[in-house]
């Protein structure tokens, strides 16, 4: 059993609808079939975790986001925004209307919104529930984007794949131990070293251990310009300091891109996401 820090608060969990179906999806045999021969291999694995997560976390409010089938604002800001991305797998698709079936039998409010991603929903009310400190949010999720959301209030739990893999349950300290920063340094992170499934581009040349000693050193991208526009640097020099000033569009860019919007506007009720009884 995970340990949830500060049990005494109620906890609100909250779920990225896409991100945990496409990883049951990957993580279940195909052979999961109903008896007319229907692949519903990602509605057990999405239920399998959904209830795990019930189970694990007793949530006294509960809600599943889902990505809107049309594309987000990032795909105006950047054309090729999760461009390299294959479209959803033809098995996959009949599912989601089935899960959204689980979802709705379980008597859990859905959130979509044209335009947002799931995260940016899960973004925006993590942030509402912020200003109840009696909610301790956590978000169950497969998608490490949302680790820049994690706080005193909010926690992000990523479940093992498969039978055997293992979860993680990320609070600050949990996200400085694996990554060596903040979780607030996690855009800047991005920004700097790109991020190749959702195809933002970052500054090229920039890897992840680069990008981390720069956090280290200056803390966030605008300090880290206003040093190199201070002409004052003894680190980086020569070519990464070239490349660094070759890239500051992109690496702008990429750090809007990589932000979870949390000002969706969206309808939200605390108390209509209390859990209750389901459909048996």
């Amino acid at each position: 059993m995970i340990d949830v820090k500060e049990s005494s608060r109620e906890i609100f969990l909250l779920v990225d609808g896409h991100a945990v179906i496409y990883r049951a999806f990957y993580a279940f045999p195909k052979e999961l079939t109903t008896p007319t021969g229907q692949l519903i291999n990602a509605v057990y694995g999405f239920s399998r975790i959904l209830l795990t997560a019930i189970r694990k976390f007793d949530p006294v409010y509960l809600a599943v986001t889902f990505d809107h089938p049309k594309p987000s604002f990032r795909r105006e800001e950047y054309q090729d925004y999760k461009a390299h991305r294959p479209e959803m797998p033809d098995d996959l698709k009949p599912q989601i209307k089935l899960i959204k079936r689980v979802v709705t039998s379980l008597n859990i409010p859905q959130y979509e919104v044209e335009g947002y991603e799931a995260d940016d929903l899960i973004g925006t009310i993590s942030k509402r529930l912020d200003q109840d400190h009696q909610v301790l949010t956590i978000i169950a999720t497969g998608d490490k984007d949302t680790l820049q959301l994690v706080d005193h209030n909010t926690q992000v739990w990523i479940p093992g794949r498969g039978r055997h893999g293992q979860e993680v349950l990320y609070t600050p300290a949990k996200v400085t131990e694996k990554f060596g920063i903040t979780p607030e340094q996690i855009i800047d992170l991005k920004a700097l070293m790109g991020d190749a499934s959702d195809n933002i581009p970052g500054i090229k040349g920039v890897g992840k251990k680069t990008a981390t000693k720069l956090l280290k050193k200056f803390t966030d991208l605008n300090q880290l310009y206003q040093a190199i526009n201070s002409h004052s640097l003894t680190w980086p020099q020569g070519a990464m300091l070239k490349k660094l000033e070759q890239g500051e569009e992109q690496a702008r860019l990429s750090r809007k891109l990589a932000t979870i919007d949390t000002k969706v506007p969206l309808e939200f009720s605390l108390e209509a996401c209390k859990v209750s009884g389901y459909d048996k």
